[in-house]
């Protein structure tokens, strides 16, 4: 079933600021050779779990209208426990809050109350003639960030510090040391 077939389909409207709950199961094109979810499989599934909020709240279909679409700059995960062949499970998706350059979101997987996988992903808007969509178009076009809502300071501290290095923005000098020393 295609991504956006998948997302939006039932559940009930959300607001931007909600937290979507996506259910899913676990199909056996989803596990590896050792019989649990692939640990890339749940990038895949994030990716859906995001877009089924933006479709559920009205978001993708405004930022379709503005020519903007979203994508993933950075993600980081903690695996707890595995999921296995059949077993259901929900992703739980919520918006965390913005800098002036990125949106930061939350994913669990659980399964009922148990947390089996935690979930952090920098993103940001682009607009399809080229450039960013700025912090201050985002909010307007979602409306004021609630009360009370802050991305943690620990979030910030690992988007600060997952900035390629320069070396890798020049092929062929992975191996020269980035102060020049001999």
């Amino acid at each position: 079933m295609s991504l956006r077939a998948r997302a939006g389909r039932g559940g009930r409207p959300l607001s931007t600021w909600d937290t979507a709950a996506t259910a899913f199961r676990v199909a056996p094109t989803d596990l590896d050779v050792l019989g649990h979810m692939n640990n890339g499989r749940y990038l895949t599934i994030m990716d859906l779990a995001r877009l089924d909020l933006m479709t559920r709240s009205g978001f993708w279909a405004r930022l379709r209208r503005r020519g903007w679409y979203p994508v993933v700059a950075g993600q980081t995960i903690s695996y707890r426990r595995s999921l296995t062949l059949g077993q259901r499970f929900t992703v739980h998706t919520r918006v965390l809050g913005l800098d002036e350059r990125w949106i930061y979101l939350e994913q669990t997987f659980a399964v009922g109350d148990d947390l089996y996988a935690q979930a952090a992903v920098r993103a940001r808007f682009l607009r399809r003639g080229g450039g960013s969509v700025s912090h201050d178009e985002v909010l307007e076009l979602t409306g004021p960030l609630p009360a009370g809502r802050e991305v943690p300071g620990w979030l910030l501290e690992w988007s600060a510090g997952s900035k390629p290095a320069r070396t890798w923005e020049q092929p062929g000098r992975v191996d020269e040391d980035p102060a020049g020393r001999a």
